[in-house]
């Protein structure tokens, strides 16, 4: 089980000090699988206001958690509007408040605002409200029914930690989804299909777009308020032969996670080993630290952490990004807008005249921005940037194929990061698992090695939406730049030397990595396998 945080132990110590007091049994909500069923039963309306949340019902007495045992008179009225017996026992009121929004009640937030759209027709197009919350969901019932739909998608996207918001038409409905941990998940029961173009247009005003325009693709971006802060989202409209589908990206600037407010390296979970070694090319003087790996690996997460490790008052830190997501204290930060002319390279060339010591690169897309933020790591400066490739390797042949002498390439690299995101075992149902020779052998693993290995899973619970899974963290196969290397590379030796070679020198690949998070319990062999290739066995 998790250990909580310190705000949380305190909360629940208060809340043991409190049932203690009001002579009440005390209860941990993360020892409780909730009934969903009884959860159904009860108007969402009441557990919002007040602030409890049904544990157990039998006969006529219906067992509730509560923050406050002290309102005795407000405990006595939620009993006559419940009609029951209650049986309280003392949570901490933060948990009341979590399960309220990250279970079933929140579910019912999004299927009573669907319910009410299928009865009404859509009067209006208004800004959507600035701030968010399930109190405000629940209780605002005047405002058009198609903002509260959208307001109520967005809201719930946001409690259940989604980084995208997917609406996509279908031939006879409407599916709305959210990105989780890297893996969609439907996030409410299907709309009707006639409803597509409302709901469409909607977020079109949001995004201040042409709500006319249905046969083009349109970006757009609009910004609610959220817990107290701004929440920026990024839009997506694109034609399809079902009508228009919607992407909303969820840009939060500051919900990192309390772990990332210092956003430091060992956070992302890279092994000591390779910490110790990346953090030695990052405080190099002068070079190339390049990360690879697919959209959605955390790249660019990387890059954030190693700045944010090595910067000080004494080093002029510049970075050019599409579009900056986090906002680093003591680092110039600048927004490509292609729109206006700044692209990449335009942007580095005068990010150069700025006399910078360490420079960030978020992308390197073509040949031009290639050419020069390899000029820059040959002329003193520290380049940090990223390219798309699978592997370390790939990404020699990627810039290749942008035309880059290979001499100049090498010479400005100090290493290449490969990484990928795994899911984390969800701390809350963590249990162990077997798992079948079978599927060790499909896995390209030696099942006689690996017989002594305890396997973990997840079955899901509230704290996880059911998938078992909660978080996520990196693995990666770092390659430094040795001479060897370099000299392999400008003989045009092949790949299986290279890698050859830099196992030797000791580079960990994508898949040991993956498997040292399997041996240590941290996530399945299912969900490796799904990350990165399988391996035959040695």
């Amino acid at each position: 089980m998790a250990s909580p945080s310190p705000d949380l132990d305190a909360e629940l110590e208060q809340a043991r000090r409190l049932a203690e007091r009001y002579r009440f049994p005390f209860a941990d909500l993360r020892d409780y699988a909730l009934d969903v069923e009884l959860l159904r039963s009860i108007p969402l309306e009441l557990m919002v206001r007040y602030q409890f949340l049904p544990l157990e019902a039998h006969d006529h007495h219906l067992t509730v958690a509560v923050g406050d045992p002290s309102d005795l008179e407000r405990l006595d009225e939620l009993e006559a509007r419940l009609d029951r017996r209650l049986v309280v026992k003392v949570a901490a009121p933060s948990q009341i408040r979590d399960t309220l929004k990250r279970t079933e009640p929140s579910q019912r937030v999004l299927e009573e605002a669907t319910e009410e759209f299928r009865l009404d027709v859509i009067r209006e197009n208004e800004e959507a409200d600035e701030g968010l919350s399930l109190e405000h969901l629940v209780e605002d019932r005047e405002s058009s029914p198609m903002v509260r739909l959208v307001d109520s998608i967005i809201f719930a996207g946001l409690e259940r930690r989604a980084s995208d918001i997917h609406i996509e038409s279908h031939d006879n409905a409407v599916v709305v989804k959210n990105r989780i941990d890297g893996v969609l998940q439907e996030a409410m029961p299907p709309l009707a299909r006639e409803f597509q173009s409302n709901l469409i247009t909607r977020i079109k005003v949001m995004a201040e777009l042409d709500i006319a325009e249905r046969r083009v693709p349109q970006d757009g971006r609009f910004r609610v308020r959220y817990r107290g802060r701004p929440i920026d989202f990024r839009v997506s409209i694109m034609p399809s032969i079902n009508g228009e589908d919607a992407v909303l990206r969820i840009l939060d600037k500051e919900s990192l996670s309390e772990k990332f407010r210092q956003l430091r390296l060992d956070v992302l979970g890279f092994s000591e080993r390779e910490l110790k070694r990346l953090r030695r090319f990052i405080r190099e003087p002068y070079g190339m630290v390049l990360v690879t790996g697919p959209t959605g690996s955390g790249k660019t997460t990387t890059l954030y952490a190693a700045l944010s490790e090595i910067k000080s008052d004494e080093d002029k830190i510049i970075t050019i990004e599409d579009p900056v997501e986090y906002q680093i204290r003591g680092v110039t930060q600048i927004p490509v807008n292609e729109k206006k002319g700044l692209t990449f390279a335009r942007g580095l060339r005068s990010i150069l005249r700025h006399d910078p010591d360490k420079i960030m690169v978020g992308e390197i897309r073509d040949n031009e921005t290639a050419q020069i933020a390899i000029q820059s790591a040959l002329t003193g400066h520290l380049v940090f940037t990223t390219v798309h490739a699978n592997n370390v390797l790939d990404v020699l042949s990627r810039f290749l194929n942008m035309g880059v002498e290979p001499y100049h390439f090498v010479s400005a690299l100090n290493c290449i990061l490969a990484q990928r995101l795994v899911r984390v075992i969800c701390e809350f149902c963590k249990r162990p698992a077997r798992v079948s020779r079978e599927a060790l052998e499909e896995s390209g693993l030696d099942a006689a090695a690996w017989q002594d290995v305890t396997f973990f899973e997840g079955p899901g619970c509230p704290q996880c939406g059911g998938t078992g899974f909660h978080g996520r963290t990196a693995i990666g196969e770092l390659l430094a730049m040795t001479d060897s290397i370099r000299e392999l590379i400008l003989e045009k030796r092949p790949t299986s030397e290279l890698r050859r070679v830099a196992r030797r020198e000791g580079m960990i690949t994508l898949r040991e990595s993956a498997l040292e998070k399997v041996r240590e319990g941290i996530t399945t062999l299912r969900e490796i396998n799904k990350v990165t290739f399988v391996e035959a066995a040695s």
